[in-house]
């Protein structure tokens, strides 16, 4: 029996317990530890496993009258299973497929399932389907995301420190692109949506009251924010004007509802809320001459001090 057969089973095992288990127990229900001193030194990494995978595995001591005494352990449902987000059977099935094929980092080690994988579990999904040592892709995780994707589910705001300031947030969605985890959600702060790169929060997000904000009546757009969106500066809009050769291209990356005027020579005007500037210089860079920023005076001048910058360094 590999481990992570033997780590479902033990989980399941606390699960139904009535009542809290000794080591001798959970040795005779668990298939795969055997007896003696090996038993019991992997009990206590699968047990460290466990927790280091958010799994609220609690000692209790066992009662008097108990000839095994000592302490006993379970897992309380109520602190273990995530809020039914009322996903359909085929839903469920198709974020199975996404965790058997995509392995998400901080897991839990060599031989451990990773996030995706404990997700799953508490969403009631199945465990089989590839081998979860070859994955198809691998994408970075974060230590934030199970907090968050909590928060998310239960409608919690979430307190943390970002860019020196402490800011709340009412999360929306979580979303990954270009290597990075992402938070978007109402700022109280800005008073605005936002969005929030995790690996640049400077404290650990605590969550509020559950149920405290209702999301949008709209949601937002399916897949990741626009680059030039990905940051917190403050925002502003910025027109570009795209020539005829490359407006259909730059409408399909900007959206059509970023366009302003379509002029009769075929080019086109787009506006932009722009939050990330390095990002918005690469998007508008990538048409070289075929493109010119028109708007705001300074987002203009920073383009054009950069490029002079650049065309005097040795």
């Amino acid at each position: 029996m590999n481990r992570l057969e033997r780590l479902l089973n033990l989980v399941a095992a606390l699960l139904d317990a009535n009542r809290p288990l000794s080591r001798a127990e959970i040795s005779q229900r668990v298939p795969g530890y055997g007896g003696g001193e090996s038993a019991r030194r992997a009990f206590e990494r699968d047990k460290d496993a466990l927790r280091a995978m958010g799994i609220p595995l609690v000692i209790e001591p066992l009662p008097g009258d108990r000839a095994d005494g000592g302490d006993g352990y379970r897992i309380p449902r109520d602190r273990y299973e995530l809020p039914d987000p009322g996903l359909a059977p085929d839903e469920l099935a198709a974020l199975h497929l996404a965790a058997s094929t995509v392995r998400l980092g901080a897991g839990g080690g060599p031989g451990s399932p990773g996030e995706a994988a404990v997700a799953i579990w508490k969403l009631g999904g199945a465990t089989g389907g590839p081998d979860p040592a070859a994955p198809l892709a691998a994408l970075p995780g974060s230590e934030h995301l199970a907090v968050l994707f909590s928060a998310l589910g239960e409608r919690r705001p979430v307190t943390f420190r970002y860019r020196g300031d402490e800011r709340t947030v009412d999360p929306h969605r979580l979303s990954f692109a270009n290597g990075h985890w992402y938070l978007i959600g109402h700022d109280h702060l800005r008073g605005e949506r936002r969005n929030f790169r995790l690996d640049r929060l400077e404290s650990a997000p605590e969550a509020g009251e559950a149920g405290a904000y209702e999301r949008p009546a709209h949601a937002p757009p399916a897949g990741p924010p626009a680059p030039w969106r990905m940051g917190d500066e403050d925002e502003v809009e910025a027109v570009l004007v795209v020539n005829a050769d490359q407006a259909d291209w730059a409408v399909a990356k900007a959206g059509t509802e970023a366009v302003r005027e379509r002029r009769p020579d075929g080019s086109v005007v787009l506006a932009m809320a722009v939050t990330n500037r390095e990002a918005f210089r690469s998007f508008a860079l990538g048409f070289l001459d075929h493109a010119e920023v028109l708007e705001p005076p300074e987002l203009r001048a920073g383009m054009v001090d950069w490029l002079d910058r650049l065309a005097a360094a040795p």
